[in-house]
């Protein structure tokens, strides 16, 4: 809108130039004056629109979150903190693909890079996974030979990058997640009952001792949900969450565990279902058991592309509009490419990047109501991978309607953020 107003007002007052121009002979120094103030104009109001679109909209670097100060990319993991609230520092670090490699992001040549474990030591592990979102760190050393620039950390000078490696690349493990404690028990409508420790990541949230959502264990103090959950209960003091069994009748028995925040995605629209995510915080850390253990969340060149099996649970109804069960389901599914999911005759055109559609073309296996927010997982490299937080269908279990999920993958970076800013304000405090 802001373009548009300019740029009609730079056309008003080119107008007027040429108008004064027109009769330039007749009052000769009234219109030089005159057309001299309008160039003036012109060359301010350019400059305005040049200072809008390059720094305020900041089209050629990063903005910051506080304040929306304008940085250039080399501004950004150069060691330097320009941010009023030094997030220009904060994002500097991944894990990638199913070896939980850790890399670092290069200010010179803006492209990410792993790093050297040459005098690595644990602290340099806690100080990372502090700066990506968690709080502890178990890393273990990985493989020589990788032919990539490599970065020498030392925290208290800058980065620096090399081409060779002494040592090998750092693996990184901020925590130990995506282990079950026990194997499906057979191949949510069409599923069948889970055993103990199959998915120990998965949890129940209530309203009054009532099952309204599921979820997923992502860390001791983390919850990851979908969006929609939330939209009528809002406040934290409305939810409970339960863990650790697949019975709700047994999980009620406990006191679950109170709620601290609720974080939904601001982006997220009701009307089509675009950036269906949620963190929910813990107001106390779980303690990790056989049967309490967080799932991976997603690292970045990890393929969970279409064609690869998954698994989904919850304690949704089993048919649509029946009761829901007291056990915990499973069921297996396929993940579907976006323009399958997309054709005229499956989902017609409603999937977008921020969605994952996966279920079985044929009909019988999906989710269904109740397990809204649980998790859709896929298993790559021994560990369990979180997907997608289960977001809507159309029925349950119908023929060329598989059910969609909110695409973690996609919000990967912001979950990160999320968890981080809590962590500092913790801090802070």
């Amino acid at each position: 809108m802001q373009f548009v107003f300019y740029f009609y007002l730079i056309s008003f007052i080119t107008t007027i130039f040429l108008f004064c121009l027109a009769g330039i002979k007749k009052w000769q120094w009234k219109y030089i004056l005159c057309a001299s103030l309008c160039v003036l104009l012109i060359l301010a109001m350019a400059s305005l629109l040049l200072w809008y679109f390059l720094y305020y909209q900041c089209l050629l670097g990063k903005s910051c979150r506080s304040g929306g100060k304008c940085l250039s990319s080399s501004q950004w993991c150069d060691g330097v903190k320009d941010c009023s609230h030094g997030e220009d520092e904060s994002q500097c670090f991944r894990l990638h693909g199913t070896n939980f490699m850790l890399e670092t992001y290069s200010s010179d040549s803006q492209t990410w890079m792993p790093v050297c474990a040459e005098n690595w030591d644990n602290n340099y592990g806690r100080t990372v996974c502090e700066h990506i979102g968690y709080k502890s760190s178990d890393y273990i050393p990985i493989g020589n030979g990788i032919k990539f620039c490599f970065f020498n950390i030392n925290f208290c000078r800058p980065i620096l990058c090399s081409q060779s490696c002494s040592a090998r690349a750092v693996k990184l493990h901020c925590i130990e997640c995506g282990v079950s404690s026990a194997a499906p028990s057979a191949r949510i409508v069409g599923g069948t009952a889970a055993v103990n420790g199959a998915w120990p990541w998965q949890v129940s949230l209530q309203i009054q001792h009532q099952h309204t959502c599921g979820g997923s264990i992502i860390s001791p103090y983390w919850i990851l949900s979908a969006a929609h959950c939330f939209e009528k209960y809002s406040h934290p003091g409305h939810w409970r969450v339960y863990y650790g069994d697949v019975s709700l009748l047994q999980m009620g028995l406990g006191s679950g565990k109170t709620v601290s925040k609720i974080i939904s995605h601001d982006k997220f629209d009701k009307h089509t279902n675009d950036n269906d995510i949620a963190l929910v915080k813990l107001d106390t850390p779980l303690t990790f058991t056989r049967t309490v253990k967080p799932v991976c969340l997603p690292n970045i060149g990890l393929d969970l592309s279409a064609g690869h099996h998954a698994w989904i649970t919850g304690w949704g109804a089993l048919r649509l509009s029946g009761p829901s069960p007291d056990r915990l389901h499973q069921a297996q599914v396929t993940v579907y490419s976006r323009e399958t999911c997309n054709s005229p005759q499956v989902l017609n055109g409603e999937i977008s990047e921020t969605m994952i559609c996966a279920g079985k073309m044929q009909g019988g296996v999906d989710s269904c109501q109740g397990d809204s927010g649980g998790p859709l997982v896929v298993k790559e490299g021994d560990v369990w991978w979180l997907a997608g937080d289960t977001s809507w269908g159309i029925g349950c279990a119908l023929r060329n309607k598989p059910g969609v999920y909110g695409n973690v993958t996609y919000f990967i970076h912001w979950v990160y953020e999320q968890m981080q800013v809590q962590y500092v304000i913790a801090i802070e405090m």
